[in-house]
């Protein structure tokens, strides 16, 4: 049995060192051009390098994703991003780029061949004929598309060179359209999902206008539950790591280049663990799996699914009656270093108050619920809440607190 990767994104060098501190043996970032989700914060070429150099000091690896679907004006651009990644010195140089797009591909074989090359999930990677296709032009991994069930990934295993890797999605949001070749962007707004700037209609509600009638706004139905007739349930396969490891899969991917640093770390840690323990024990991971279903529910989602994985979903994977995340906990900060006062440091996310009781989660697992005892400013002057998004401020929580820490409020 392969021993699978753990895949966290991160869309900031912040959510980095979380993802690299709770539990992420590689990390998924994209640079400020040529990747796919162009809403997200991104990484300049100098948090790059930092945060490489962060996660290989951690032995984690780094992909970096260049996987739009380029137009001739892109080529120019991409062979240049590309020599400049090249010319990172070897502890902060990628592990991987991850690439959709032939031509994009044959570009980083030239430039930086000793980079290693992944095929993106936007290639519609479905069958083991395109495996071998992809590994022929130089591919170390191939993504899966996230249309096929456990079946035909075992079936891709048996029929694809040993060395050649499979990576799957198996948790997350979930494209509507065929992994991920959506026009419904670039029709209603004119920004291109597939260069990255995706304004996600799928979540919309929608109405019927008839043609005599302009003004008067009809509303969809499916199975009278509602309108929102693109809206997927969001992937978890937390219930069937067994399953995932049996199919021969290399990476267990996380989707979410846009979300928290409260997401990331909840969703590595219980991924994590519910890995490691099914290597020590299938008997462990069955006992722990209340814990895995609990934790996997404290960030913010929007109802789960299995997806493909055991055939084709039936309308129970979409949501028709809201567009809405569930959202169990509120992000409050990540606790930083300790000054002379004994204060810790915190870049403050939400409110919260003096006297409020607050949880602290720690990257092995413990979640301590403790109560805010002090908060200060930078100038040291006392504060009965924290209103400021962003504020840094020190604080009290009549606890020992460690970096890297997340504080989190239940609601």
């Amino acid at each position: 049995m392969r021993r699978p990767e753990l895949l966290i994104p991160a869309s900031s060098l912040e959510v980095l060192k979380i993802a690299v501190i709770y539990g992420a043996d590689a990390v998924y970032i994209g640079g400020e051009s040529f990747g796919l989700r162009a809403k997200a914060k991104n990484f300049s070429m100098e948090e790059m390098r930092e945060g490489i150099r962060f996660a290989h000091e951690h032995e984690v690896k780094v992909y970096v994703t260049a996987n739009i679907l380029a137009h001739n004006d892109d080529l120019e651009g991409v062979r240049e991003y590309f020599k400049e990644l090249a010319s990172f010195p070897k502890e902060e140089k990628p592990d991987a780029l991850i690439i959709a797009d032939p031509g994009i591909f044959m570009i980083a074989k030239e430039v930086c061949p000793d980079i290693e090359r992944h095929v993106s999930t936007q290639a519609n990677n479905t069958n083991y004929e395109t495996y071998r296709f992809w590994y022929r032009l130089g591919a170390k991994r191939v993504v899966s598309a996230r249309e096929l069930s456990l079946n035909e990934i075992k079936e891709l295993r048996a029929n694809i060179p040993d060395d050649l890797e499979i990576e799957t999605f198996i948790h997350g949001a979930m494209c509507i359209s065929y992994s991920g070749r959506c026009l419904l962007s670039n029709y209603f707004t004119g920004r291109d999902a597939n260069q990255g700037a995706c304004t996600h209609p799928c979540r919309w509600k929608y109405s019927i206008v008839e043609e005599t009638r302009p003004n008067e706004y009809m509303p969809v139905y499916e199975n009278e539950r509602g309108t929102y007739i693109f809206n997927s349930k969001d992937l978890c396969m937390i219930e069937h790591i067994p399953e995932l490891m049996e199919a021969g899969i290399d990476s267990f991917k996380i989707e979410g280049r846009m979300k928290t640093a409260l997401y990331v770390a909840t969703v590595a840690r219980t991924y994590r663990k519910a890995i490691d323990d099914y290597k020590e024990s299938p008997e462990l991971y069955k006992k722990n799996l209340p814990w895995y279903l609990d934790q996997i529910s404290n960030c913010t989602y929007r109802q789960f699914t299995t997806g493909f994985f055991f055939g084709k979903p039936s309308d129970e994977a979409q949501i028709y009656d809201n567009n809405t995340y569930l959202k169990e906990y509120t992000y409050l900060g990540i606790v930083g270093e300790q000054n002379e006062d004994g204060l810790y440091r915190i870049e403050q996310r939400n409110k919260f108050s003096v006297g409020e009781e607050i949880e602290i989660m720690k990257p092995d697992g413990e979640n301590l619920t403790v109560t805010v005892k002090r908060i200060m400013d930078e100038d040291g002057a006392d504060m009965e809440s924290a209103p400021h998004p962003k504020q840094v401020l020190y604080i009290d929580l009549g606890h020992p607190l460690e970096k890297y820490d997340i504080l989190r409020r239940k609601e």
